[in-house]
């Protein structure tokens, strides 16, 4: 499992966009996370899947509510990663407006997830191998806090959490 003070893994993310501007095109495109992320602070959040319960009606809702919070703590972006295509995530990002404060990033094939060695086998429900659930604050492409929910839980990945972080400089 990825540790405080390794960099992030050198992996590509998918992005749906919308609307074409600042050289991306309509539809998904390629996110190189170790540029992304260079000379930047980043809060990022992964979770099991995109429209799940949790994920849906607390993880992502908590990261919208306090973007403006983030920004003000010296947070660049905040990026939302889940095992799902980007055409669902671009989906999920329409339904929870989270247009101009998150990037919904797809792990459509658990690169990310397997990089970061924070896998969920959900196989037994149905959905197969997953991100784990976590948050973390990513500063110049290096990991600074790390936040990784044991099974079943929403305790320490949440927004509220990660922020108190960002703001204290961790």
């Amino acid at each position: 499992m990825i540790q405080i003070g390794q960099s992030i893994p050198t992996t590509t993310l998918m992005e749906y966009v919308e609307v074409e501007g600042n050289g991306c095109s309509i539809g998904p495109n390629p996110v190189d996370v170790a540029a992304a992320t260079a000379g930047k602070t980043i809060a990022i959040f992964a979770l099991p899947g995109a429209f799940t319960p949790t994920c849906s009606a607390k993880h992502v809702p908590g990261f919208v509510e306090h973007a403006a919070d983030f920004k003000a703590a010296g947070v660049d972006e905040i990026w939302c990663v889940s095992v799902n295509d980007a055409f669902v995530m671009g989906a999920w990002a329409r339904e929870q407006q989270t247009a101009g404060k998150l990037r919904m990033l797809a792990d459509g094939s658990a690169d990310f997830a397997k990089a970061t060695g924070l896998t969920l086998d959900l196989s037994g429900r149905g959905m197969g191998l997953r991100s784990n659930r976590y948050s973390m604050l990513v500063k110049d492409g290096v990991v600074k806090t790390l936040n990784v929910e044991g099974p079943g839980k929403f305790e320490v990945s949440d927004a509220a959490t990660l922020l108190a972080q960002a703001r204290a400089g961790v």
